[in-house]
């Protein structure tokens, strides 16, 4: 059963990756990426010259509710 859940785990990581790569990929293949990730303890912290910093960026919040890490 572990063998079989872990190819399942595996299976599912790459058709995810694959759809969030694509060019023309839907909000909705970003959420279910974005909700494995969560549901897999996988976290972010935007750091310097990171994409998820640029992400950051361009959201419209006040500076003082940014959270960057320096490396």
């Amino acid at each position: 059963m572990t063998k079989t859940l872990k190819e399942l785990h595996e299976v599912l990581a790459t058709e995810l990756l694959k759809r969030v790569k694509d060019p023309e990929a839907k909000s909705s293949d970003l959420n279910v990426a974005r909700q494995f990730l969560k549901d897999n303890g996988i976290e972010a912290i935007p750091t310097d010259n990171s994409p998820l910093k640029s992400l950051v960026d361009e959201l419209p919040f006040d500076a003082k509710d940014k959270q960057v890490v320096k490396n």
